[in-house]
């Protein structure tokens, strides 16, 4: 059977309505509209139309005269003279044509033609333009990105009004047909990078995209269910999505998602933040060192300790105040352990926790289960601070996937330590820097660029915040 329309109109009606089934879904609505004496039906979801708009075009449409129609021989004449609006297109295809229906567009089909006309009068219901919850900046724009797609377009092209900003569309989910824009500059993106990212959205076979971006960033990379680290930046804030698109990187922008993905990402990406900017230079700086360096003390400084308790006699006079002076009844390993598991327990019970009482709960809950496992004696005061410690400089690095990275790879480099002492340390270390070296990014460039290959310019960039002038801003 042909999906083409066809010019009887009782054959396209009837189709149209049992694809779209108007019977069984009490918000998919349909509307006859006679036009001096040519039949003529639109189709749209209630509530994801504009209805003072729709109502202005009726008006229009039941006011055309019989000598209008001599003219229009076809959809596209009658699009063209009939419908003064903005956006209008025409389709032959009726599994196009009741997609573009469900995605908010109304659809016309019009006695004597073989198409179809849609008319975008989309109005989604969507949430205020706020700051993001989770992506604060001292100075900057109060706004970030949210579930309506177009919105969140508009206000990228609001910060870069360049004609080389190129927006690509296209439709991923046998079943939910999501719309995906990949944004970038056309005079600054890898043309490579783009035409491979435009060809892994094109082999995505997948029914439905639930799970938003996340869903998409699974479906464009090579399964290493193993593997922790990201390989995409994810920013909801639109001025940080326009600075990396005007750097040459390339932003993915998903319907149904208050963020975009900023690609390619390799692990050095992640010492930039948006705040860095929003200091002097040498400030922003020092805050990007001070970022690598808590990042790798996170990792290293645990098993590290352990190594120091297991061994005192290898402990220099300047850290002998470090060592365990109390007989324990839990042993260190299993301390150290169980306080990661109880930190990681505190981190996700305030993420369900309501905003109101999510700080509160958790340095209520921090302070009350320390307090009982010092004093109980089941905990060396040493381990929880160290602990606490980790937990609170895990909140400098603004990406939580990078986050629970450096969370995995810390248990297993203190695991490593205790089975293997020193030499299991440096084991860890080689095996996490393997790790890193086999992950690649969604674009299949190395994930250690630009120190592999090497690109001392851009190197230097991501070390060092420079000064915004002419030339490089």
């Amino acid at each position: 059977m042909s999906n083409l329309f066809s010019r009887d109109f009782e054959k396209n009606r009837n189709a149209m309505r049992g694809l779209l089934r108007v019977d069984r879904s009490f918000d998919m609505l349909t509307r006859a509209v006679l036009m001096n004496g040519k039949r003529a039906e639109l189709y749209f979801v209630d509530g994801m139309v504009n209805n003072e708009t729709l109502d202005k075009i009726l008006g229009l449409l039941l006011q055309l005269s019989a000598d209008t129609f001599k003219n229009l021989h076809t959809a596209h004449d009658f699009a063209a003279h009939a419908i003064p609006y903005g956006e209008i297109d025409v389709v032959n295809d009726r599994v196009d044509f009741a997609t573009f229906v469900l995605s908010g567009c109304v659809g016309l089909i019009v006695e004597g033609y073989n198409e179809a006309v849609l008319i975008d009068v989309r109005s989604y219901p969507t949430r205020p333009v706020m700051e993001p919850e989770n992506d604060r900046v001292l100075r900057g724009p109060r706004e970030g990105f949210v579930e309506s797609l177009l919105i969140n377009t508009a206000m990228v092209r609001r910060h870069i009004r360049d004609p080389r900003l190129t927006m690509e569309l296209t439709q991923v989910g046998g079943r939910s047909h999501t719309d995906i824009v990949l944004c970038y500059l056309e005079d600054k993106a890898d043309p490579k990078i783009v035409a491979r990212l435009r060809e892994k959205l094109k082999a995505i076979r997948i029914n439905t995209l639930t799970m938003g971006l996340q869903s998409l960033t699974e479906c464009m990379t090579r399964r290493q269910w193993w593997n922790p680290f990201p390989r995409a930046r994810y920013t909801e804030r639109p001025d940080t999505a326009a600075a990396s698109v005007a750097e040459g990187q390339i932003l993915l922008l998903m319907d149904n998602s208050p963020a975009g993905m900023i690609l390619p990402t390799g692990i050095l990406d992640f010492l930039q933040d948006t705040n860095d900017y929003c200091f002097l230079p040498v400030t922003g700086t020092y805050l990007r060192w001070l970022r690598l360096l808590v990042s790798i003390a996170t990792t290293v400084l645990t098993p590290l300790w352990y190594l120091f308790v297991m061994h005192p006699d290898v402990l220099p006079l300047f850290l002998r105040e470090i060592r365990i002076h109390e007989p324990i009844a839990v042993p260190v390993l299993a301390q150290l352990l169980i306080i990661e598991a109880v930190v990681g327990t505190l981190k996700l019970a305030s993420l369900n926790t309501p905003p109101v009482l999510s700080g509160s709960f958790a340095v209520i809950g921090a302070l009350v289960l320390g307090e009982f496992a010092v004093r109980s004696e089941l905990m060396v005061p040493e381990a929880v601070l160290l602990m606490a410690f980790v937990a609170v400089a895990n909140f400098a690095q603004p990406s939580y996937e990078l986050g629970y990275a450096l969370t995995f790879a810390r248990i297993a480099m203190l695991l490593c330590a205790a089975l293997l002492g020193w030499w299991g340390l440096l084991a860890g270390a080689v095996l996490l820097l393997v790790v890193i070296s086999c992950t690649k990014t969604i674009a299949g460039t190395s994930y250690w660029y630009p120190l592999i290959p090497f690109n001392g310019k851009a190197l230097s960039r991501l070390f060092f915040r420079r000064a915004i002038t002419r030339d490089n801003s």
